[in-house]
């Protein structure tokens, strides 16, 4: 048989092809692993990374130290037991009370020494009427919604959010006052855990 002479111009046509078939090949190989995609992969354990983290962070939130500043009705919680507050102050469009009964007029801008006294801070007060950021009685899939919601959370961002975990009334919790318990992890294991979290994508766990 014949050899068949291709033009030098078909076969310089061909050589580009196959060129960009190979490096097309090449790219697609170093983004699929047998294991799938790498992207894919990365995400699945960033979620899951992201989901253990904020079980952490939950602990936290739903103890009385912070659930109790984060009530589902107008009035904070007091004490271990998470019980109605005694002096029956209420919420208030701003959150610092209702009237003449203001949070200020016994939480002082520190702890009142004794115990069960009240704790002080600065900026005691409850989350506004127009933004409750209620934490009682929600599982932790609703609670890391609300969170990561900027039409709840406050109008956070990701940058916001990282940086409330160093707030002094978020710190608060860890300067309770005489006679009751702390959140179950420290402060520094909170930040840890709510810097995972987001960092990760801010998952949340599934019901």
């Amino acid at each position: 048989m014949k050899p068949t002479n291709f033009p030098l111009k078909t076969i310089t046509v061909m050589a580009i092809i196959l060129s960009v078939i190979g490096i097309m090949t090449t790219a697609f190989k170093a983004r699929v692993s047998p294991g799938g995609n790498p992207e894919s992969s990365k995400m699945k354990r960033d979620s899951l990374a992201s989901v253990q983290a904020f079980m952490d962070v939950y602990k936290v939130l739903m103890s009385p130290r912070c659930m109790n500043c984060h009530p589902a009705g107008e009035a904070p919680l007091q004490g271990d037991d998470s019980h109605i507050h005694i002096m029956n102050v209420q919420r208030g469009k701003d959150g610092t009370g209702l009237y003449s009964a203001k949070c200020s007029n016994c939480h002082q801008p520190t702890n009142v020494p004794g115990e069960h006294t009240p704790p002080g801070n600065p900026k005691w007060q409850l989350p506004p009427g127009d933004m409750k950021m209620v934490f009682q009685g929600k599982t932790a899939r609703q609670l890391a919604m609300q969170i990561m919601d900027y039409n709840q959370n406050g109008h956070k961002n990701k940058e916001q959010l990282l940086e409330h975990a160093h707030d002094t009334l978020v710190k608060a919790a860890w300067n309770m006052g005489e006679g009751r318990t702390p959140p179950p992890l420290t402060h520094e294991e909170f930040v840890a855990a709510w810097n995972k979290w987001i960092e990760t994508g801010g998952y949340a766990p599934a019901e």
